[in-house]
């Protein structure tokens, strides 16, 4: 069975920077996966090529054995990923509602589909706040916004870059609670995050980038036998 996504030899650039060197990078059918380094290593420039945010200097990108790295962001989403941006963007004058509906997508052959009733289930203060501008949310209440309109498109990978960043401890809680759910259904994640604590409790497999390079990869297991490449890589 195709991987979910498969990157090979990926490059980018910004102007005359080479930003991405090579990387190459697999995700499984209900498998989390994330991207770890420092800031400025490569981890966002990664997901701005995966989602057709900046053109391929080189490589391929692959989705359910579907190549999609020279196609625009809209026509990615219909194949079936979905994210969560960092900072969560979501729509400031539209209501909760109105972001979901906003970008929904019936997704055939799906089991149970992401609709409204089920967003506002999973996320009760979502449905509370639901006639509330996107500006008028908390922090943690944009980031369960974000996940919710990143869900209601059915996707069959969810990339959430930098899951948890500035929000309160409790809320941090709450969305790692709700990763964990999403991955005992079967949803394949790529997730970025700092908290490498609570992304080895989470995620199957990870992979370590430098300046623009993968230079280590392994499962959970291996990397918290590895203190040396967290010293080295994550800065812990």
């Amino acid at each position: 069975m195709n991987p979910i996504l498969s990157i090979r030899g990926l490059q980018a650039s910004y102007g005359r920077a080479q930003a991405l060197f090579d990387i190459s990078m697999d995700v499984h059918r209900g498998e989390v996966v994330t991207l770890l380094g420092r800031n400025g290593m490569g981890r966002s420039t990664t997901i701005k090529c995966m989602f057709g945010m900046l053109p391929l200097g080189g490589g391929t990108i692959h989705a359910s054995g579907k190549s999609i790295g020279m196609l625009p962001s809209h026509v990615i989403a219909r194949h079936g990923l979905a994210l969560v941006p960092e900072g969560r963007q979501v729509f400031p004058t539209l209501s909760v509602e109105e972001n979901l509906i906003a970008t929904a997508r019936c997704a055939p052959g799906v089991n149970t589909p992401w609709t409204l009733k089920r967003i506002y289930d999973f996320f009760p203060a979502l449905q509370e706040r639901r006639n509330n501008l996107g500006s008028e949310l908390s922090g943690g209440e944009q980031q369960m916004l974000a996940i919710g309109r990143a869900l209601m498109t059915n996707p069959q990978l969810l990339v959430l870059d930098e899951a948890t960043e500035g929000l309160a401890p409790l809320i941090r809680a709450e969305i790692w609670r709700v990763l964990a759910v999403l991955k005992s259904e079967g949803l394949s994640l790529i997730v970025v995050d700092k908290n490498i604590k609570a992304l080895l409790e989470l995620a199957d497999r990870h992979y370590v980038l430098e300046k623009g390079r993968v230079v280590w990869d392994g499962t959970s297991t291996d990397l918290r036998s590895e203190q040396g490449i967290i010293h080295q890589y994550l800065g812990i």
